[in-house]
């Protein structure tokens, strides 16, 4: 007897580990598919303060949806069709402009020169460095490795913008129905704890939607003030690099600096004859972050989500590693929900103990 309750035991072990196998397998199937809907519901809930402002307003709600999401698709194709334009012809500039320094030696000499005047030789040795570059690219066995890599970088830049195509339709989607599919969800709870679930859900809805909101208000501040003041200095494609600026801000803790970082190294390499220009481009980044991590953030940030500090930051570390941009992306919000949680559901239980 206990040799066939054993072997039912070990049967039903072996069935539960093959089964949370298929399931971790399907998710693992599923992953960009349920990337792409987890940032349409998070843009959602970040578009629902608009629409509960303008509901404020006196606005029927069918009214307030239908403006919010007639601004989305504005919003979209006025990127498309004026800002991309305008990006990818100065992207095309960018790329002929290296290419002619890598074609041309004389242009590639004086530009060595320029960045070894910068860089201390004991520290790196620009010409050789670029020597060894030039062999790696020039070697045969490693062409494939350079056509592979040129290829994947292509095919993740369609599936990119197919994905953020998805990921708008997901939007405008969730946006219109938000409301009800919170509805439908509370409905599952039991009626005891169904008005403290609504309470708590809405305002962990409030807090992504209100985070969504300032992240994209920092970053939209880092686009227009990059693009106002490199054109002011005469740096080369300002529309390029503020569009960069903008996008690279929306990712936080390490997004506006990694951003920055990149422009000023485009800047050295594309308009190495006006050191002036890049090193007053360095100045103002460096000025910048300190701008927006002591007024703009705390200013807008603290309204949306009341998050500690060192919370933020191992929040966001976690959610980079686990999920990449889009983790950290969600990492903040995400915690502010568990304090919620923590806050309103484990500490009174605690405090009835």
């Amino acid at each position: 007897m206990k040799i066939q309750n054993a072997f039912r035991l070990g049967i039903f072990g072996g069935l539960g580990v093959l089964i949370a196998l298929l399931i971790g397998g399907a998710f693992a199937s599923l992953a960009t598919i349920l990337t792409y809907i987890g940032a349409a519901i998070f843009i959602a809930l970040g578009l629902d303060p608009l629409i509960s402002w303008l509901e404020s307003r006196k606005w029927p709600r069918w009214a307030a949806i239908l403006t919010v999401l007639l601004g989305v698709l504005g919003l979209f194709a006025g990127l498309v069709f004026a800002i991309i334009p305008v990006v990818v012809e100065q992207s095309s500039k960018l790329i002929t402009q290296i290419t002619e320094y890598v074609t041309n030696p004389a242009s590639l000499d004086e530009l060595l020169s320029q960045v070894q005047s910068i860089i201390p030789i004991e520290i790196l040795d620009v010409r050789a460095a670029a020597q060894d570059a030039l062999v790696y690219l020039t070697d045969p066995d490693n062409l494939a490795q350079i056509g592979g890599g040129v290829l994947s970088v292509s095919v993740s830049i369609a599936t990119g913008v197919f994905g953020a195509l998805i990921i708008l339709i997901l939007t405008l989607y969730f946006t219109a129905s938000l409301s009800s599919i919170k509805k439908a969800l509370y409905r599952l709870v039991p009626r005891s704890r169904r008005e403290q679930f609504v309470d708590i859900s809405e305002q962990v809805a409030q807090a992504v939607g209100r985070y969504v909101v300032g992240q994209v208000t920092l970053a939209f501040i880092n686009g227009v003030l990059s693009f106002i003041f490199l054109s002011i200095i005469g740096a080369a494609y300002p529309a390029l690099f503020a569009f960069i600026a903008f996008l690279f801000s929306l990712v936080p803790l390490v997004g506006t600096l990694s951003g920055s970082i990149l422009i000023v190294a485009t800047q050295l390499l594309v308009n190495p004859d006006s050191l002036i220009t890049v090193i007053v481009a360095a100045v103002w980044y460096l000025v910048y972050m300190q701008i927006e991590a002591y007024v703009f953030s705390p200013n807008i940030m603290n309204r949306a989500v009341k998050v500690p500090g060192v919370v933020v930051v191992i929040a966001a570390l976690i959610g980079g590693t686990l999920l990449g941009i889009l983790g950290a992306l969600i990492a903040i919000p995400v915690a502010a929900s568990i304090l919620i949680i923590i806050d309103q559901v484990v500490v009174p239980k605690l405090e009835e103990k």
